[in-house]
């Protein structure tokens, strides 16, 4: 345990302090410090492309897949899957966990971290699709970090088969994939059981069934996420419409709260302007994934026409997890009176304002939205593991089977208690990721904006 949270602490954890006026401070994790920095980095490298591109970013959305290679998925559905796994718990307990504890300005620093990991996405996107390769055992194509990290240092490491770096990186993932399995078991049967008192034994047992079928067939994950995504998403997102404009009167005193508290004005006597900057930009940053390395094993898979349309997709992506997904559980906490919710945290929260919102209804349609999520993300991080278990034990169903075996075990133990150790586990696995990822991205970004000019060049 000592161990663990030695990592933790160094990779998620408060590494640098800075002192602000009035008393105030900004703590920095290691992530922070590579993450923020490289967005900056790769958002003035690609000139800054959410703005410029948004427009043809739509534009590709609805592009048809054109390719007859067998069992290829096309680039809109390698960004249903990253978005699958993307819009997950952290848009729902992490928003309230950010706003419990930063206020409502940290929405508008999640708002602008989303910004620049649109960029850092485009950039791990494209390299994915950059190094790509055909997968013999499932169709189609894969690939992602730990390929890409391979193709780095090979020539470095010449005399072994794999990249240390590319296989530590792959290791970190299936670690990470194995935490938040247990994540999801948990979050699914406590929703489950506060909404409809539900025993977590049975949720459990449903969930893990339902997963088995999908996950240990061969092509099933995709054709699921194709049904479950858009109709999850649109239906969270029509309901959060539906809140908005009941309390439209309201709207303008929100924005000005979350504008005043993002820059600490209420804040800056108490010494509260870090949390806010730092709530906001630690949740950004786990919600959207950009950098992790994740979604670029999605986006290997698409049979796409240019490698930067699947990198523009993806950077698409993270602005619909937190501009859009982030922004709609934002509204329906800063829209409910303040004396309802005030503390209150996690589920509670928002559970209580959306039964202010919509009643009973609204309470049930939480965990039922928190269940969609939370399945969608498991079935999605089981198709990221897919290449990094091929690069670490070559293309055989055995390692391919027992994976997704020791994954479905990890959701049942999850469903039935919570067991911190393995939480913290998955998100060391997910900081490793992201350090490994980090590594080989920096160095290979040129190539990725050289394919975003030849694209530009080409439209």
């Amino acid at each position: 345990m000592s161990v663990i949270q030695f990592f933790y602490n160094l990779l998620w954890g408060d590494l640098v302090t800075i002192p602000l006026p009035g008393g105030s401070s900004i703590g920095l994790s290691l992530l922070v410090l590579i993450l923020i920095p490289a967005g900056v980095y790769f958002t003035i490298r690609t000139r800054f492309l959410p703005f410029r591109l948004f427009p043809e970013m739509l534009k590709i959305t609805v592009e048809k897949k054109t390719s007859t290679e067998k069992n290829s998925i096309s680039g809109m559905q390698a960004l249903i899957i990253s978005t699958a796994t993307r819009v997950g718990m952290g848009n729902l307990v992490g928003v309230v966990a950010a706003i419990s504890m930063g206020g409502a300005g940290a929405v508008f620093w999640m708002w602008i971290t989303a910004l620049l990991g649109s960029s850092t996405a485009f950039i791990e996107a494209t390299l994915a699709q950059l190094y790509k390769e055909k997968d013999p055992l499932y169709g189609g194509f894969r690939g992602g970090p730990a390929y890409y990290i391979h193709h780095l240092f090979h020539k470095k490491e010449h005399r072994m088969k794999r990249s240390v770096i590319a296989a530590l990186f792959a290791l970190s993932g299936l670690l990470c994939w194995c935490g938040i399995s247990q994540v999801i078991g948990n979050s699914v049967s406590s929703a489950f059981k506060n909404a409809f008192h539900i025993p977590p034994l049975y949720t459990t047992i449903v969930l893990v069934i339902l997963a088995a079928v999908i996950v240990l067939r061969k092509n099933a994950t995709v054709k699921v996420l194709d049904i479950i995504v858009p109709v999850m998403a649109g239906c969270y997102f029509l309901i959060t419409i539906f809140i908005i404009v009941k309390n439209a009167g309201q709207l303008p005193a929100v924005f000005r709260q979350i504008f005043e508290e993002a820059f600490g004005l209420r804040q800056a006597a108490a010494g509260g302007f870090g949390a806010v900057l730092m709530n906001g930009a630690k949740r950004g940053l786990f919600s959207n994934e950009a950098g992790s390395g994740s979604a670029p094993c999605a986006a290997a898979a698409a049979d796409i026409s240019h490698p930067a349309k699947e990198g523009l997709l993806q950077a698409f992506g993270v602005f619909i997890d937190t501009i859009v997904i982030c922004s709609c559980s934002a509204m329906i906490m800063l829209l409910a009176p303040a004396e309802l919710t005030t503390g209150l945290t996690g589920m509670d929260l928002l559970q209580t304002a959306m039964n202010y919102h919509l009643g009973k209804f609204g309470v049930i349609f939480i965990a039922v939205t928190l269940w969609l999520f939370s399945f969608s993300t498991f079935i999605g991080i089981l198709f990221y593991a897919r290449p990094n278990l091929a690069y670490l034990f070559g293309d055989n169903w055995l390692s391919q089977t027992l994976y997704k075996i020791l994954a479905l075990i990890m959701l049942f133990i999850g469903g039935l208690a919570a067991y911190t150790f393995v939480w913290d586990l998955g998100d060391i696995g997910i900081g490793l990721m992201t350090v490994f990822n980090m590594t080989a991205l920096i160095p290979l970004s040129g190539q990725a904006i050289q394919s975003l000019k030849d694209y530009e060049k080409q439209l």
